[in-house]
């Protein structure tokens, strides 16, 4: 039993950790078929469209044609990519990408069908699951910005620095939004996140964090409407334009394993894990959260937050770059950081002895005050600016290149008419003349010619 983990992998011979690992990659494998075509499915119903529909019963093999399409398309090098960074960057993305669910626990002890071994439904676990996955989910953009590089080419190269700066800026945010459940769970150890939600997910008590950990998971996946690294409108595809056939399958297979990976994430530590819902987990008396019921509970789950990527995909529009940082850095990071902060002095507080009681009256005095000082604090006018009117309610005139620049007037004041406009204004009898000359013209069109 490794210390601070629930899960017990002592009875776990290399070979049981070999067939667990086999069976992971069979299963993020075939899950990225069947989300290409839930995808597809999912988009089509949105828009009023069939969907694939021709191979196989409901269109479910449309997703192995279109692996077998690259599978056997032509395979081009780019003639200016340094060739062995171009063929190792698609790796590494793919083998970042499978090593996160190693952490990830599918569900409590289960037994082996025919058998009495007993093993958990995890591959490993340690006190530290979670920043291994941050870390694994770092080293993954690696293979981004070397396959951007490495292509020869400007919108391959832009496209990664984009990458790479999307990811720090929400790696940031992603990170203090898992501080939150580090401090409820008291543990970073994944199976021991799960068994501290045996009262209630932590996506009710932190609403905030779980929101901005939705957000980042979508951003940090170059997910539509943060797809900015592989903009079509803009960089044609942005990191993988110069890559064709397999190649540029193994950075699509790296992406929607990663899909699966923030949401199988999210399930863990916000959605109870393998946990049956309220509902169905008071059901002889906890019955349903044992035996293989758990694996079905944690696919359920998984399957609902990759519905939230498919449904967001088909319903917002691509940001602009600068709108898509402005978010990350100026909203995230201080939302997340300021609800760590909060949620650390409550639970201080709370080891003080002080009751959940006293701190929501305190919560609500300080508010009381806080609105009590806004309302009664007298308000600060600004002095009249140069130029201005003598009295409020009069309008004035000002110069508006006094401070050596131009500026707007404000409230209250008006530009001096300008002189261009003055010494374009006709004579008194000027006015009448053009009319008079025009009207004659018109009746006597002869003359005019």
């Amino acid at each position: 039993m490794i210390p601070g983990v629930a899960a017990d992998f002592s009875n776990d011979a290399i070979w049981v950790s070999a067939i667990k690992a086999v069976l992971i990659v069979v299963f993020l494998l075939t899950s990225v078929l069947f989300a290409i075509w839930f995808e597809r499915k999912v988009v089509a119903r949105m828009q009023v469209r069939p969907g694939p529909n021709w191979h196989g019963p409901f269109g479910l093999l449309q997703s192995l044609a279109d692996a077998m399409k690259l599978l056997l398309k032509e395979d081009v090098t780019v003639t200016r990519a340094d060739r062995v960074v171009y063929l190792l960057a698609p790796m590494i993305s793919v083998f970042c990408a499978l090593l996160v669910f190693a952490v990830v626990p599918f569900g409590p002890s289960v037994t082996i069908p025919f058998t009495d071994f007993t093993t958990p439904a995890q591959l490993t676990d340690f006190p530290v699951a979670v920043l291994y996955v941050l870390a694994c989910a770092a080293m993954g953009v690696y293979g981004i910005v070397l396959g951007g590089w490495s292509s020869g080419s400007t919108y391959p190269l832009l496209g990664s620095v984009r990458s790479t700066a999307q990811v720090i800026s929400y790696e940031l945010a992603m990170g203090l939004s898992l501080v939150s459940v580090f401090i409820m769970a008291g543990s970073m150890s994944t199976s021991q996140i799960v068994a501290s939600q045996a009262g209630v997910w932590w996506f009710l008590p932190l609403l905030p964090a779980f929101v901005v950990y939705v957000i980042s998971m979508i951003g940090e996946t170059n997910r539509l409407p943060f797809d900015l690294p592989e903009a079509e409108g803009e960089l044609v595809s942005g990191y993988m334009t110069e890559y064709s056939s397999m190649k540029f399958a193994w950075f699509f297979l790296a992406e929607y394993i990663n899909m699966l990976n923030v949401s199988a994430i999210a399930t863990t530590l916000f959605l109870g894990g393998w946990r049956a819902p309220w509902p169905l987990s008071a059901i002889a008396d906890g019955a349903l959260n044992t035996g293989w019921w758990p694996v079905l509970w944690f696919l359920v789950k998984l399957w609902a937050v990759m519905f939230v990527f498919v449904w967001v995909r088909g319903t917002l529009l691509r940001l602009r770059y600068d709108q898509f940082m402005s978010l990350g850095w100026k909203v995230l990071i201080p939302v997340a950081l300021g609800w760590v902060v909060v949620l650390s002095v409550f639970q201080y507080l709370g080891l003080a002895g002080i009751t959940r009681t006293q701190l929501v009256v305190g919560v609500l005095v300080v508010a009381a005050l806080v609105i009590a000082l806004m309302w009664l604090w007298p308000e600060r006018r600004p002095a009249a600016p140069p130029g201005g009117a003598a009295d409020e309610g009069a309008p004035g005139t000002f110069d508006a290149f006094a401070d050596g620049f131009p500026v707007p007037p404000l409230p209250g004041q008006s530009l001096p008419p300008s002189p261009r406009a003055r010494r374009h204004v006709p004579p008194a009898g000027a006015t009448t003349g053009a009319a008079d000359a025009t009207s004659t013209a018109v009746d006597r069109p002869e003359e005019t010619r």
